[in-house]
């Protein structure tokens, strides 16, 4: 189904140079700028980019702090902005158009990036793209490699765990969703129980290298007798962490044996749950005739998690992409991306173009079908 988008068509003329977007990122704990060319033949050039994290000021907690990290953002991002420019030799006059990511995400960072980029475009007189932060992610392949439409997504990060064919810009049709939490933030969580420190995924998968003996904690297997194509992790990380708390004065061994069961469970479940939207995905597309498992988000940067979904990938006959690794987390290339694209198909937004806490990318299925209700406590997605 289309992504609900409130944007308006425009003609965009398309110089020989093709177009020179300006893109902004702010939806969670890392402050990015960038700015891509879109050639004419559908090509991209990333001509600058800078990503600013946070990790040192949220790690006391263990977590991302929304207030925290919306006042950084707000301090940061107009001095990105102005770098990227710099490194591309551009003014904001030279732009074909500011992109920034409009939701879903913490709504005080959303509102960074997006009132920037507002500014930014009515002082430059150039047209606003409001991207949806997992279009983004959904696009960022085509950063690197010639990717052609349609595909198969494994959306897996932070805030979101998700399963989407995407058919076009703005074309997405929801397999399935977390029901509950997302891959990362059970990483995450679990990172935090066992005092690995955060970020706690890249913490988790450190740990899991030395694991001695990583079949030692037996953790349950999440949602074996359903059929869809949805997930969940809350069991998963409640059951690791019942497990830490029965050790009697735990040392590095049992962190990393009890990371190396964590991991590959993870693992686990997203390859089984990805298996079936595959099969769903042949079914649909039976004229593929070499279909394409993307896998994007900051999960995707996990070995073990890479390496079970090209195994599944290769056992389903697809081939299995991912972007390069800096373009796995959050980055303003990929919404300067999306941005082009939406700009290319003259598809632009106004300047009372809301920040959105939660934005689906299949709104029909969202309505229709949601992953565990509506609320603030319901996934972003």
């Amino acid at each position: 189904m289309a992504l609900s988008h409130a944007s308006t068509s425009v003609q965009i003329p398309l110089s020989s140079k093709g177009l020179v977007v300006l893109g902004l990122e702010s939806s969670c704990d890392d402050t990015a700028a960038a700015v891509v060319r879109r050639h004419p033949d559908g090509q991209i050039e990333v001509l600058a980019e800078a990503v600013s994290g946070q990790n040192e000021a949220h790690a006391p907690y263990g977590g991302v702090v929304p207030e925290i990290a919306a006042r950084a953002h707000s301090e940061k991002i107009d001095g990105l902005a102005r770098q990227v420019l710099e490194t591309a030799g551009l003014k904001s006059s030279q732009l074909d158009g500011v992109a920034a990511t409009a939701g879903p995400g913490l709504i005080g960072g959303v509102m960074a990036a997006l009132m920037t980029a507002k500014g930014i475009a009515l002082g430059a007189g150039v047209p606003l793209v409001a991207v949806n932060h997992l279009e983004g992610h959904a696009l960022s392949p085509r950063l690197t490699e010639t990717l052609e439409f349609p595909y198969l997504l494994l959306l897996v990060s932070g805030g979101h765990t998700q399963l989407v064919i995407v058919e076009g810009v703005g074309q997405m049709t929801r397999l399935g969703s977390t029901i509950d939490d997302a891959a990362g933030e059970a990483f995450d969580k679990t990172a935090k129980v066992m005092g690995l420190g955060f970020p706690g995924g890249p913490a988790v998968e450190r740990y899991a290298r030395e694991a001695k003996n990583p079949e030692r904690f037996e953790l349950p297997r999440m949602l074996a007798r359903d059929k869809s194509c949805d997930f969940s992790f809350a069991g998963l990380k409640t059951a690791a962490r019942r497990a830490w708390d029965s050790l009697e004065n735990p040392n590095d061994a049992d962190r990393a044996d009890l990371a190396a069961a964590m991991q590959a469970a993870i693992a686990r479940h997203l390859s089984e749950r990805t298996r079936r939207a595959m099969d769903a995905f042949k079914a649909r597309f039976s004229g593929e005739a070499s279909p394409r498992l993307v896998v994007a988000g900051g999960v995707a940067a996990n070995g073990a998690v890479r390496e079970a979904l090209q195994l599944e990938a290769e056992k389903a006959g697809f081939q299995w992409l991912a972007p390069p690794l800096k373009y796995c987390t959050d980055n303003a290339a990929m919404i300067a991306l999306a941005g082009a694209e939406r700009l290319a198909l003259g598809q632009v937004d106004g300047l009372e173009a809301p920040a959105r806490a939660r934005w689906p990318l299949d709104a029909d299925a969202a309505q229709k079908a949601p992953a565990s209700g509506s609320g603030r406590k319901g996934p972003k997605a």
